[in-house]
């Protein structure tokens, strides 16, 4: 046996190099170790493995550990340094954080408490870089359970959270003092509740609250006295003779899972987050703005009840101190609360706030984009650096004007592609800024839907901003250098045209994100019927009930067939099928044909026309084969003439002027009687024959009733990608209802009975 008091060099086959006490063949007690790729051990051996304390240095110099080691871990007491500036002193088992440590991040946030296999579990404190304090308790690295959140702005949240979010009960208060006592859900209110104003008084808190620095879950939080390195040694233990160049395999995966630890918390705000999901918190002066304050012996309470964050119920009470002592019933006054959507965080002022700061960004970025000299986009202008950022204090910066809303972060995506999108749609940049940033501001539109979306329309009703969620925001990212291919490839394309993508990030983090999008029914004309189809059936009406003259109508509710010139279908279909066909392509389901319908003075309308009559009365082809034309006797198409119609571009209009079957295969417009010349395109002032067939019994003649209509069409809501969540949805509805008839199909055929759906029910082909 060899002398184990003398040092000895070993040079292994690979390049390994030891240095150090060697007991037989294998390392023993002290020694050096230097793998090929240059990082290195110097510490306590313990047969092959690492064990004891010791210090490694990876090869990139990116961490340093220096503490205790066990069968070849990371076990023990130790800390470790990135060359980033993270360190983590603390417990460690198995290569993870584990058990009380204390890490400072590269961006100076500073954790200090319990961990589980390499993340924050159990009680807590964060701090972060901003002054925000997060105390109580963790799991998997989530903000989960009692804890108390106090922001640098002053306020206060105690009370129960779930998965990062406020989740239960519990008590905000409001740096001016005001106190809120209710229920979230998932970081929204929801639930009754209390609010009671600054100044008022309200019910003791004890219940509510626990000392910042009990030891309630197990924790003190003067964490420092603690990691001190305990004095337990690791038992040590023989192990199997592997080669030492073998042992150290598990050390490699230290550097990836430190490092990924590193990045996810330095760049991610877990107190930004939990504010961002109550827009009732982070807007609370200017929601409180208008109600009194509290004075003398009177006080104000409001009872609120919240659905998913929205106020659908306040019941003010006011009541003195004597009312309180005698015990005498309060008086209530009781208002109602209109529905709005989960996504309109914003009513009265917050929503003219909301607007303002819209104007103001996008004024910005039109502002510094349009100088930039005009060129091809770029792979790089897809990408996730290409974007405009910009801070909106309400004092104004040397960059952005005093403005009279609250102070905003703004976010432009992917400037160059929509700055040249915007001029592929030959939209002028200054027309398209006073547009929407003029002095008239923007319209709320009254009907969002049941997507939740928010939506705003310009005042000369050529654009419509609507709300995004994330997932749709991922959606037209990923597609958007195919989409700007493809519109630029097919100029009379029906799909929505989109002009800028933006995010607005409030105070606390809330972020609303937007698209700019043309108005397919901006028209001269009154739009007099509006429909949203589909092709599927299940659940396609609408209540009678509910139908007015804004209603957007569905599927089922269609009772008409339009009848158009020759050419002018053909011409509308081919560009349907191409659209659906390149939504098929990005995996798109759950789009829609928007149709609007003009129709004609009374004194124009053919009601109860017999159905041959009105064919013979028709027109013959120019050809002289004696086909049958439809064309409306209310409306009459005349060949184009550019100088007198106007050609302007408009936030729908774009392809080029199409050309009618009836007048020899010639560009056409469409003159109105005593009205308007409009120029025909694809989706746009297209004439047609709309039919309803009246339902009689014991006839043998079919009785009709036909309007002249002027058509308006796109295509719309094309951000919903077929994903897991719509595969499940579709599995679903299938065990119930017929898998032809449901919305939610996959994307070809969805795509295949669009198609089908328009060519044969709603511009079928004339007899």
């Amino acid at each position: 046996m060899e002398d184990c008091g003398r040092l000895h060099e070993k040079i292994f086959p690979n390049g390994d190099v030891y240095i150090g006490k060697i007991k037989g063949t294998l390392p023993h007690e002290k020694g050096k170790y230097t793998w090929s790729d240059g990082t290195v051990y110097e510490g306590d051996w313990e047969g092959d493995k690492m064990t004891g304390k010791g210090l490694i240095v990876w090869s990139s110099g990116a961490f340093q550990y220096e503490g205790e080691f066990s069968g070849g871990y990371l076990n023990g007491y130790g800390t470790l340094r990135t060359s980033s500036g993270c360190i983590y002193r603390g417990g460690w088992r198995m290569n993870a954080q584990h058990g009380i440590g204390r890490k400072e991040y590269s961006n100076s946030d500073i954790y200090e408490g319990l961990w589980k296999e390499g993340v924050p579990e159990g009680s807590g404190r964060y701090t972060w870089n901003n002054g925000n304090v997060y105390i109580g308790n963790w799991k998997s690295g989530k903000i989960d359970g009692r804890g108390v959140m106090k922001w640098a702005n002053g306020d206060t949240f105690d009370g129960f959270w779930l998965n990062g979010h406020m989740h239960g009960s519990g008590v905000y208060r409001f740096g001016d003092g005001s106190v809120y006592i209710g229920t979230w859900n998932k970081g929204l209110k929801d639930g009754k509740g209390i609010f009671y104003p600054t100044g008022s008084k309200h019910p003791s808190l004890k219940k509510f609250h626990s000392p910042l620095n009990s030891d309630d879950h197990g924790f003190l939080l003067n964490t420092e006295e603690k990691l001190v390195a305990p004095k337990s040694r690791v038992k040590r233990s023989l192990s199997e003779n592997i080669p030492v160049i073998g042992r150290f395999k598990s050390f490699r995966q230290i550097s990836n899972r430190t490092l990924s630890l590193d990045t996810n918390w330095s760049t991610r705000d877990p107190a930004q987050d939990c504010i961002c999901n109550d827009s009732s918190l982070t807007l609370h002066h200017a929601f409180d703005e208008d109600q009194p304050e509290a004075s003398g012996k009177s006080t104000l309470v409001y009872e609120r009840e919240y659905i998913q964050g929205v106020l659908i119920m306040e019941r003010i009470s006011e009541c003195s101190e004597s009312s309180h002592k005698n015990k005498q019933h309060n008086k209530f006054s009781v208002k109602q609360v209109k529905k709005s959507s989960c996504v309109d965080i914003f009513g009265g002022q917050r929503s003219y706030y909301l607007k303002l700061n819209l104007q103001l960004g996008i004024r910005y970025t039109v502002g510094k984009i349009t100088p930039v000299p005009a060129r091809e986009v770029r792979s790089s202008d897809f990408g996730d650096r290409a974007r405009i950022r910009m801070y909106f204090p309400r004092d104004g910066s040397k960059l952005t004007p005093p403005h009279c809303s609250i102070n905003f972060y703004w976010k432009d995506y992917r400037p160059m592609v929509f700055r040249n999108l915007r001029e592929m749609f030959k939209l002028d940049a200054a027309e398209y800024m006073m547009s929407i940033c003029g002095d008239s501001g923007l319209r709320d539109l009254s009907s969002p839907g049941k997507s939740g979306s928010i939506f705003y329309l310009s005042k000369d009703d050529r654009f419509v901003i609507k709300t995004l969620t994330k997932s749709e925001l991922k959606v037209l990212l990923n597609m958007l250098p195919k989409y700007y291919r493809y519109v630029g490839d097919h100029e009379n394309t029906l799909i929505t045209k989109f002009f800028g993508l933006h995010r607005i990030t409030l105070r606390g983090g809330q972020k609303v994100r937007f698209v700019v999008m043309g108005n397919m029914f901006c028209t001269e004309l009154h739009i007099h019927r509006r429909y949203d189809l589909k092709g599927s059936s299940q659940g396609r009406y609408t209540d009678n009930d509910k139908i007015d003259g804004n209603t957007t109508l569905k599927d089922l509710d269609l009772k008409y067939e339009f009848h158009m010139d020759k050419k002018l279908r053909e011409s509308l279909l081919k560009q349907i099928s191409l659209d659906c066909k390149f939504l098929e392509s990005q995996q798109i389901i759950d789009y829609s044909l928007l149709l609007g319908l003009h129709f004609r003075a009374p004194e124009n309308l053919k009601a109860l026309a017999a159905h041959h009559g009105s064919m013979q009365h028709q027109e013959t082809s120019p050809s002289g084969d004696g086909e049958l034309l439809i064309l409306p006797k209310g409306l009459v198409l005349v060949a184009h003439e550019p100088s007198v119609v106007n050609t302007a571009p408009g936030p729908h209009i774009r392809g080029n002027t199409l050309r009618a079957y009836s007048m020899g295969d010639n560009e056409v417009d469409l003159l109105l009687p005593g009205t308007a010349r409009l120029r025909v395109q694809l989706g746009v002032n297209m004439p047609a024959q709309a039919t309803r067939k009246l339902q009689e019994e014991a006839t043998e003649l079919e009785l009709f009733e036909v309007y002249d209509v002027v058509l308006y069409m796109g295509i719309i809501d094309i951000l919903q990608e077929y994903n897991v969540r719509k595969k499940i949805e579709h599995a679903y509805k299938s065990l119930q209802f017929d898998p032809l008839t449901i919305s939610v199909v996959e994307p070809k055929m969805y795509a295949e009975r669009f198609i089908k759906f328009s060519e044969n029910k709603v511009f079928p082909n004339t007899p």
